[in-house]
């Protein structure tokens, strides 16, 4: 992530708007890209005054918006094979087991799914594509879409944006035994998330989340 805001930073502040958007858009279609990344490096550049958080928000919440009505279109015209055809191409983000997920959560939630997706890995990506391929009807889609698409990216810009103003601050006055502290403390909770991303991942074998979710052929 540090790499992607250092290179984010050698850009004129257009540009990057029109990457942020960019990404988030395609990733938002059905296509799986780094969209969370780069607005969080976004974000984080935005607090040291390079670039204007609002602007990194705005873009961020329409290529949302834009990128899950057009992953909507598609998924309305191609249906289930479009989605198993993008999961032959993408199998470690979009094989069976990330598709059955997806659509379990969308029986259980309905059009929520689509809302709360926009702050899930998993159906940040396939949201779209899936309320079209099964046929959610579009109107209710686009309140979701939209409401789900403003709170994530302002929530996160302006949560990051804030976070990163106090850290510079504090960095000021920050001994160096206390920034070996911190370096510590942040590599030991990145591996903690690291394992808990790995359990999550294991999750989604296929039969181990029907019985996580409680749609074994027994209650179906």
């Amino acid at each position: 992530m540090h790499f992607v805001e250092t290179w984010l930073a050698t850009l004129p502040p257009v540009n990057i708007y029109l990457l942020v958007g960019l990404v988030i858009g395609v990733e938002s279609m059905g296509i799986p890209l780094p969209g969370e990344i780069v607005l969080v490096s976004a974000a984080l550049l935005a607090s040291t005054g390079m670039i204007a958080p609002e602007w990194v928000a705005g873009v961020a919440a329409a290529g949302a918006i834009v990128g899950d009505s057009i992953g909507y279109i598609v998924g309305r015209r191609g249906g289930r094979p479009l989605l198993e055809r993008l999961g032959r191409r993408f199998p470690r983000h979009l094989g069976p087991a990330h598709l059955t997920r997806a659509e379990q959560m969308f029986a259980r939630w309905g059009v929520w799914a689509v809302f709360f997706g926009r702050f899930v890995a998993l159906l940040r990506i396939l949201a779209g594509p899936l309320a079209g391929a099964l046929r959610v009807p579009y109107r209710k889609f686009l309140i979701a879409n939209a409401a789900g698409g403003v709170v994530w990216a302002f929530g996160t810009t302006y949560l990051l944006f804030y976070v990163g103003r106090a850290a510079e601050r504090w960095l000021k006055d920050l001994s160096w035994a206390a920034l070996a502290v911190a370096v510590l403390c942040g590599i030991g909770s990145t591996l903690w998330l690291r394992r808990r991303a790995r359990q999550a991942t294991a999750d989604l074998e296929p039969d181990g989340e029907l019985e996580k979710v409680g749609l074994s052929g027994s209650e179906r």
